[in-house]
């Protein structure tokens, strides 16, 4: 298998002080399992490495796997590759280069998803916030920001996330990304 540039999006780290994963530890655990070209990028958890092996799913239980043997806590990590990366900005369906990077998120998906799943959301009620679905991906338009949308906080219950493995970025990560893995 020929080397591939991937970026390892991990949910729920370094938030409010609790699950502590330092980026520099990330790094030497990345390496620890033979990736190469090891970069991070902020402290939320994104990650950029190559590897010679493995598909998205085995790079990322292998990662999983290593975070809990070294912390002793589980984290759910998503592995997604470069032109995936590059696709999803690509079919952004909100005019991204008209808005704030905090104004527009992107929530990556452990599997695909189809709009049945969000059919008992009333989109109208969140207004002028909105969501287009995409390939294992949701975008959401947030004028107001993550913090403050109600529509972000209806987008994660249970009842719309169950058996699936969710983290969102915001715009300025998603293109952080697709930078980051243009190998």
């Amino acid at each position: 298998m020929a080397t591939k540039i991937y970026a390892a999006l991990l949910r729920g780290i370094n938030v409010g002080g609790s699950r502590k994963v330092p980026m520099p530890r990330l790094r030497a655990l990345l390496e620890g399992l033979g990736h190469g070209d090891v970069r991070t990028h902020l402290q939320s958890g994104n990650a950029v490495f190559t590897a010679d092996h493995g598909d998205e799913d085995s790079l990322a239980a292998g990662v999983t796997a290593a975070l809990e043997r070294e912390y002793g806590f589980t984290v759910d990590v998503l592995v997604r590759d470069a032109a995936y990366l590059k696709a999803v900005a690509a079919a952004c369906p909100f005019p991204a280069d008209t808005l704030e990077g905090r104004q527009l998120h992107v929530t990556y998906f452990s599997a695909p998803v189809d709009a049945d799943r969000f059919a008992p959301l009333d989109q109208g009620a969140y207004l002028p916030e909105e969501f287009r679905l995409g390939d294992r991906a949701l975008y959401l338009y947030a004028p107001d920001g993550l913090g403050r949308s109600r529509l972000a906080e209806a987008l994660t219950r249970p009842s719309i996330t169950k058996g699936l493995v969710a983290t969102s970025r915001n715009w300025n990560t998603v293109t952080k990304l697709v930078e980051m893995t243009d190998g």
